[in-house]
């Protein structure tokens, strides 16, 4: 490949990146960005997968960390649906990784579009516990089917995993916004960086692209959490998810057409 092209796809996924981190800190699904824009790059859609991986776990594993800080997260109490959601995620990328280029391509672009709609028409629900509940049976049950569905997701696909995360924790726990981020943004690292792993020992990971975006995409994520936006994720995320659309759209149009 031309090495200006090389410089170009650089340039453009970093600064993609960037945006991503940028868009999640303040309305979520940045996700839903990236992997059509690796997949948009030319890139085969294991790689492409693979490749947001790696760039994904940077900006997860910085909000988890922050939201342990702040307490808003304990590693003991959620342990079984980090456990679960570890094995739902290993085993989401071997089947992704068994599935054919060509369905992936299919069926990739239709599977953002789908998430996309759903998280500009969703509604959280909203909750004002401020404590977790109460250790139950029950509770444990309902914590390891939580974590391995959604790791299961977010091995198979990924994007819109972290909302997920944030809208069923608030309905199936009660609890208030903050402890359902903090529990978000950990599922979602420990669902990243366990695919990644996968994805890496199949060979599926463009490390220089993937540890490049990673690092714009925490710079984004900063940028976003410490800037006065103007607009505000009123509308920002309408405006985000058109684009994803329109992005995920003519992707799909030529996976389908070909």
């Amino acid at each position: 490949m031309d090495p200006i092209m090389d410089l170009n796809l650089w340039i453009t996924l970093c600064s993609v990146g960037f945006l991503a981190g940028l868009i999640d800190a303040i309305a979520g699904g940045g996700g839903m960005l990236t992997v059509p824009t690796l997949l948009t790059s030319g890139l085969p859609p294991h790689i492409a997968l693979g490749t947001n991986k790696l760039a994904a776990t940077f900006g997860s594993l910085t909000a988890s960390i922050t939201f342990y800080k702040k307490k808003l997260f304990d590693p003991t109490f959620w342990r079984l649906s980090m456990l679960f959601t570890a094995l739902g995620a290993i085993i989401g990328t071997l089947i992704v990784s068994s599935l054919s280029v060509s369905f992936l391509e299919k069926a990739l672009p239709v599977l953002i579009i789908i998430t996309a709609i759903y998280t500009l028409i969703a509604k959280n629900v909203v909750c004002n516990e401020e404590g977790l509940p109460d250790p139950t049976p029950t509770l444990k049950i309902t914590q390891s089917i939580q974590g391995f569905v959604l790791g299961l997701y977010d091995g198979v696909a990924g994007p819109g995993t972290g909302a997920f995360w944030t809208a069923s924790s608030s309905a199936l726990y009660k609890i208030n916004i903050l402890l359902s981020c903090g529990l978000a943004r950990s599922g979602n690292f420990v669902s990243n960086f366990c695919s990644l792993l996968t994805f890496i020992y199949l060979g599926s990971v463009n490390a220089l692209l993937g540890i490049s975006m990673g690092v714009f995409i925490m710079a984004g994520s900063w940028v976003g959490a410490h800037s006065a936006i103007k607009f505000g994720s009123r509308f920002i995320r309408p405006f985000f998810i058109i684009i994803v659309v329109i992005m995920s759209c003519n992707l799909a149009y030529q996976a389908w057409t070909q």
